[in-house]
């Protein structure tokens, strides 16, 4: 078949990729002009498939109100006259149940597992290209270096303890560290000057959890496709899709209508826009996240630290020898602008600073911290939007909020087998759009 994928971030590309694979003639369409240059450029880089438990959740309401008083809040809320906001945050305090949320964590963590078994193909496929002297293999910063989740109050502490065995029953396989266990596993949160030492009192360790930069990967995959035949057309908006049928029968771009046997939508935040004109409501809202890029000192964290109680993560990655600390963290509700907020900026430059003040140079510019700011296409419950639509030739791929790198490649793999008219590997129960 002749599939158009509409759009190049890691959700189009790493669906292209699999399409490819099994013999498609496969074109990308995308408005910018490179892959992944918006919510995939400068994520999180964790790949935390045993920690998908999503936003809404029994213990968040209490928190809000908190959270919407303070200038530096991990999540913040701007009001606007819109009614897709609205009826989103609404399903969203609806979903914010414990057994909403258990539902949710038990569908993520299969698609995760099954996620993270694709990425362990695929780069153990990299190591045999590379026996055979390939130069095509893919560089990505990939380690497999842990996660260590920690806390700052007993209470929060002793809550992540109690649900050890439910994740253990889940396949996690976690362990919880007292603070001087924390400590000897990652010597940076020894640092007597660090807020982050100061309060610290016990971590969650998940010794299987990796880091991978999400931009390098569609980088080296854009190159690998282009190999094998899929063709790009960047700066290129999608403006329409026309219907006949029960089919879709036309893609309108700006620069002309592209004519294909099955189109898949990967437009992130940007995929309820395109298809409400069909009838089709999908349940997504961008949550704008933040990150900085740093050059890291040799004080710098070794494993990926997640800060529970600032609601911040930090992964080291290499990138060609040289070592980097991506930071990341904090949720504005605000719409679509991906303009980056000089205040939330400053405040994960302060947030770095002061959990490791030794892990680089803050002296520096803010513009050699590359700044970036995403919006996160997130569902009220959690769960990304998988699989077929009433239209015959119309698959979803999207609303992975902020585990798009983490779910990536099982997504994909998912759409890819629907198209193929075979059974996926797992049920897709609860991923399915509401019609």
């Amino acid at each position: 078949m002749r599939i158009a994928i509409l759009g190049a971030g890691i959700a189009g590309l790493t669906t292209a990729w699999y399409l490819a694979r099994d013999g498609h003639e496969v074109e990308v369409i995308e408005r910018n002009q490179g892959v992944a240059l918006e919510t995939s450029f400068a994520n999180g880089a964790q790949l935390s498939y045993s920690y998908v438990a999503p936003l809404a959740g029994p213990g968040v309401l209490p928190k809000v109100p908190p959270w919407l008083l303070r200038r530096d809040s991990p999540l913040r809320f701007y009001p606007a006259i819109d009614p897709h906001q609205w009826r989103w945050l609404l399903e969203f305090v609806g979903a914010c149940n414990r057994a909403t949320s258990d539902l949710t964590t038990r569908r993520l963590l299969t698609l995760s597992f099954y996620s993270r078994t694709l990425m362990h193909q695929f780069v153990a496929d990299q190591g045999e290209r590379v026996n055979r002297g390939l130069n095509d293999v893919i560089d990505f910063g990939y380690a497999k270096n842990g996660k260590l989740v920690v806390f700052s109050d007993q209470a929060g502490f002793d809550a992540a303890r109690r649900l050890l065995d439910y994740q253990r029953a889940l396949g996690c396989e976690q362990d919880a560290l007292s603070r001087a266990q924390c400590i000897a596993l990652e010597p940076a949160l020894g640092d007597p000057a660090s807020a982050l030492h100061k309060r610290l009192v016990g971590g969650i360790h998940t010794p299987s959890e990796e880091v991978g930069d999400c931009y390098r990967f569609c980088l080296g995959l854009e190159a690998r496709l282009r190999g094998m035949g899929v063709r790009f057309r960047f700066g290129t908006a999608i403006t329409a899709l026309h219907t006949a049928a029960g089919r879709i029968t036309r893609i309108d771009t700006d620069a002309g209508d592209i004519a294909s046997d099955a189109c898949v939508l990967t437009l992130g935040a940007q995929s309820p826009f395109l298809v409400r004109p069909l009838g089709l409501r999908l349940p997504i809202y961008p949550l704008k996240g933040y990150s900085l890029t740093l050059p890291a000192a040799a004080q710098a964290p070794r494993i990926s630290i997640t800060d529970f109680k600032r609601k911040v993560v930090y992964a080291p990655l290499e990138n060609q020898g040289v070592q980097q600390l991506r930071v990341a963290g904090m949720a504005d509700i605000a719409g679509y602008s991906h303009a980056i907020d000089p205040v939330r900026l400053r405040q994960l430059v302060k947030e770095s600073r002061q959990a490791f003040p030794a892990a680089t140079d803050y002296t520096q510019s803010t513009e050699l911290m590359q700044p970036w700011a995403g919006l996160r296409p997130a569902t009220p419950k959690g769960t990304p939007i998988l699989g077929t639509t009433p239209y015959n030739n119309l698959l979803l791929n999207c609303g992975h909020g902020a585990l798009g790198w983490t779910l990536a490649l099982g997504s994909a793999r998912i759409v890819a087998d629907l198209l193929n008219g075979a059974r996926p590997a797992i049920a897709l129960d609860g991923f399915a759009v509401d019609t």
